[in-house]
């Protein structure tokens, strides 16, 4: 029905899409949604061995500062990106069985 996409084609495509988003916003837009394609695969990988790690060894208890309270973990989005770290907290089991 719409035949095969050739290189006038494509051409075309880029052209309409710099006319529509501008030549000073692409840079950005490629910037931002690379920085979006990090984030998700060090977040998918932080949970990937998240959970191999759980599995392994479930009794490990959470690191602790001076007070005794957890220590809270600080995610990277990517090596060397300090800009979008932030702490997360981790839920405590408090029931003691």
């Amino acid at each position: 029905m719409f035949g095969k996409l050739g290189a006038p084609e494509i051409i075309l495509i880029l052209v309409v899409i710099i006319l529509l988003f501008g030549a000073k916003k692409l840079p950005d837009m490629a910037r931002s949604l690379g920085k979006s394609a990090r984030i998700l695969k060090s977040e998918a990988k932080a949970m990937k061995s998240e959970g191999n790690n759980n599995a392994a060894a479930p009794s490990d208890p959470p690191a602790q500062d001076e007070q005794g309270q957890a220590a809270p973990r600080t995610i990277q989005a990517a090596p060397g990106d300090v800009t979008s770290s932030r702490p997360v907290t981790e839920p405590t089991n408090t029931t003691k069985s």
